[in-house]
């Protein structure tokens, strides 16, 4: 049920008389650009930082991982994003420290920024669940240069693969191991199958790209747990109907070279891959101890800040936590989701918040507008569920693709994701489907003479 309880109007005077309330946000994502766009005609200050200097539209980047999409096509820079808003300034930074007493932040550099009031919305990264050491062997998806990543992986083993003799190594370099099957682990094993099976396979002379396997492997007893149970029937079917192998109940209990551990009730099973990719489970990013240690403030297991229903932190109303680090219960029976609408409609209502109570106005509760989940399958599959309604197959991947082009930052990113996913489309010819790195050639020369 929704917390009706008045939202508190406390807020810091500036430390200057005469100077504008400063508002720092750290984090570019969702949450924080949201906030930003929402204060960029209050008579605040803004100062908005971020590690990177750009926007990155997080669930398309398993597009980039398979070479439907360059990097550029969802990332947009925040300079630019906000630079018709005067009162807003960009740094580039890493926070490393947080004193509320002084309301003061530390930059990696040594550089401090004060703050009135300040939102934390530096999002999560992906949980190994106490085993981290497994992160070399099986990348996430949450940062460009986790989706180059990937997608070398991808190439590589089928580049090695036309290589190599040995049937046996053969076919683990065209295994694939998806490990989570929320949206962003069915979406990359789909999009690995439609690559395989489709755009692939007139590519290679030696290699036969139907071998390709396919491993989708989920904790818990179906397969995208949060959506409705029809859906994730759906959806399991056309996954396998793309030629993805799945294993509910089952968890991945090893990794180690190019073997896969996995446990499926007391039946344990070794898989040899060279293609291991990490989708389960998420944890908040470290800020969010930071900020524990310095105010008390409760944390989840996940390392997620419990927050008021306003969405501060407990005996700090000016110190705002939004987004995959906000831990938000006022609401329903459980915690709000990690997904970009609760970051987004949270980085408005905190802007708001913080604007009111410089009018010394009384903000209404906050309320979660579920407009509903979606999550793609494959080539003219997908499943959406709009709380009014549910839909599957053809309807449903035009309304994914839709709402994904319509929250993409930039009017540039629409048109250039729209015309590339056409091309895509008509063509099945992914045109972004480069082996790059760090030293590339190096490294690729080791990797062919395994």
């Amino acid at each position: 049920m929704v917390d009706t309880a008045p939202v508190k109007s406390e807020t810091s005077a500036p430390a200057t008389p005469g100077q504008p309330h400063r508002v720092v946000i750290v984090g570019g994502g969702f949450g924080g650009l949201y906030a930003a766009q929402s204060l960029g005609r209050a008579p605040v200050e803004v100062t908005l930082i971020d590690r990177r200097n750009f926007h990155l539209f997080q669930p398309l980047l398993y597009q980039v991982a398979t070479g439907g999409l360059s990097p550029g096509d969802i990332a947009s820079p925040l300079r630019s994003v906000l630079s018709s808003q005067k009162n807003t300034q960009v740094l580039l930074g890493e926070v490393r420290g947080i004193d509320p007493d002084e309301q003061m932040l530390k930059l990696k550099d040594g550089e401090t920024v004060p703050y009135d009031s300040l939102i934390l919305a530096t999002g999560s990264a992906h949980h190994y669940f106490g085993n981290d050491h497994w992160e070399a062997i099986a990348p996430s998806i949450k940062t460009i240069e986790d989706a180059l990543e990937v997608r070398r992986r991808i190439f590589l083993a089928f580049e090695k693969a036309e290589l190599e003799p040995d049937p046996e190594i053969r076919k683990a370099l065209q295994t694939f191991v998806v490990v989570g099957a929320g949206p962003t682990g069915v979406e990359m094993a789909g999009a690995i199958a439609d690559l395989a099976y489709e755009t692939l396979k007139d590519d290679f002379r030696n290699v036969d790209t139907h071998d390709t396997r396919i491993i989708l492997v989920e904790g818990m007893d179906r397969v995208l747990p949060p959506f409705d149970p029809s859906l994730s029937k759906r959806a399991a079917k056309d996954l396998e109907k793309l030629g993805v192998e799945i294993r509910t109940g089952t968890f991945v209990t090893g990794l180690e070279g190019e073997k896969v551990t996995i446990k499926t009730g007391d039946h344990v099973e070794t898989i040899s891959s060279h293609s291991v990719f990490w989708a389960a489970g998420v944890r908040a990013s470290s800020l969010g101890k930071v900020l524990s240690e310095k105010t008390g403030a409760p944390c989840d297991r996940a390392g997620r800040i419990m927050v008021e229903a306003d969405f501060s932190v407990p005996n700090h109303p000016n110190i705002f936590v939004i987004g995959d680090l906000a831990h938000y219960a006022h609401q329903g029976d459980k915690p709000l989701p990690g997904v970009a609408p609760v970051a987004m409609q949270g980085g408005k209502y905190v802007a708001r918040t913080i604007c009111d109570r410089l009018k010394n106005k009384t903000t209404p509760p906050f309320v979660y507008s579920d407009s509903g989940s979606l999550a793609i399958i494959g080539r003219n599959s997908a499943v959406v569920d709009l709380n009014w309604t549910k839909l599957t197959g053809y309807p449903a991947w035009v309304i994914w693709a839709l709402v994904h082009v319509m929250f993409l930052i930039e009017f540039d990113n629409k048109v250039l994701v729209m015309t590339q996913w056409m091309w895509n489309f008509f063509t099945r010819n992914q045109g972004a489907r480069l082996i790059t790195g760090r030293d590339q050639i190096k490294s690729d020369q080791a990797f062919m003479k395994q």
